[in-house]
């Protein structure tokens, strides 16, 4: 018997099954996918056009006979800031010299609907394992409660002993700036945070709180930031009117920067009266003036470590052991020793 294919002088395509089935190309995907969320009346009617045409001795057959697609999907949120930009970035590079195309969606709003959605968008694209990049408490809960037949792996808001996850010790960087500052002489070291809702925001939190404990002294004022370097130049405003500020550690580097500037506007001397240090190392960070002392988060490895283990679960690994960077210290221009008091007599 002559197969329907013939007629095509060609190769099947995925929609031409979707034709013949009378299905969309995502219902077929799906169906290659083996996703559940296909009726068995409709993966019948797509199985038979397969047949049919023969599309799956020809286009699919190393999907339907291996289940090996070599490709990575990756969910991310933010992507114009600096750090799930990198590591976006980071994971893609690091698939494409390990042989995987990386597909990424970026999603905006952390319902479990949108998730779910990015999931879905994902298996379509029969991605082997999926790479989750967001940091909102609440997203990670969603992410943790999704059933998804492939390996996840979360690269952001990652905590020690957590399963399957990679990534940067964000308390150990927050201690490191710190203890910089307490080690210069200051005393007190002000914060300016970054949305506690992020998972990072608060372990960067909890690092300048515990450094102050190990040194047994009552940490500086807190202020309240949101990433942007205009809350950094806000915080900067109220910090310029507290004699009693010497340092203060900055939750990223954008707000950092934008808390110098208005240090500098309101005519306090950086790192002179008041020291700075940041986290993130952004590649303006060393062309600020002063230049900025920060924290170092090497995001090409953690792209490398992600991939790493993403290809451990996929070779049968159920239980690889969480993977943790350290970051390190970048000293640069915008820290000092505090200035000797002077007082009128």
């Amino acid at each position: 018997m002559a197969r329907a294919s013939e007629g095509l002088g060609r190769a099947p395509s995925m929609t031409d099954v979707a034709a013949a089935a009378g299905v969309s190309h995502q219902t077929v995907s799906r169906v290659l996918n083996g996703s559940e969320l296909v009726r068995a009346e409709t993966r019948a009617r797509v199985l038979a056009a397969i047949a049919e045409l023969g599309y799956r001795r020809n286009n699919a057959a190393r999907l339907l006979v291996t289940n090996r697609s070599h490709r990575i999907g990756m969910i991310s949120a933010h992507l114009v800031l600096h750090g799930p930009s990198m590591i976006a970035v980071s994971v893609q590079d690091a698939g494409h010299k390990a042989g995987y195309d990386v597909s990424l969606v970026a999603v905006e709003d952390f319902s479990s609907q949108s998730l779910r959605e990015a999931v879905d968008r994902l298996l379509d694209e029969a991605v082997e394992a999926i790479v989750v990049a967001v940091a909102h408490r609440q997203a990670l809960e969603q992410v943790s409660s999704l059933e998804v037949p492939v390996p996840m792996i979360v690269v952001q808001g990652v905590s020690d002993g957590q399963p399957m996850a990679v990534g940067i010790e964000q308390e150990v960087g927050a201690r490191l700036a710190v203890e910089h500052l307490l080690d210069l002489g200051h005393r007190h070291v002000a914060h300016v945070t970054g949305p506690l809702e992020w998972v990072e925001a608060g372990q960067r939190r909890a690092g300048w709180q515990h450094a102050h404990e190990d040194r047994h002294v009552l940490p500086g004022p807190e202020l309240a930031g949101d990433w942007s370097p205009k809350s950094g130049y806000e915080a900067g405003l109220r910090i310029a009117e507290d004699p009693d500020v010497t340092a203060v550690f900055a939750a990223n580097d954008g707000m950092a920067m934008g808390l110098m500037y208005a240090l500098h506007e309101k005519g306090r001397d950086v790192p002179g009266e008041i020291s700075v240090v940041g986290f993130d190392n952004v590649p303006e960070a060393p062309y600020v003036w002063p230049a900025l002392t920060t924290v170092n988060q090497e995001f090409s490895l953690l792209g490398r470590r992600a991939v790493e283990l993403t290809l451990q679960a996929l070779a049968g690994d159920a239980d690889p052991s969480t993977q943790l960077i350290r970051p390190a210290l970048v000293v640069r221009d915008s820290t000092a020793a505090p200035r000797p008091i002077v007082r009128e007599r």
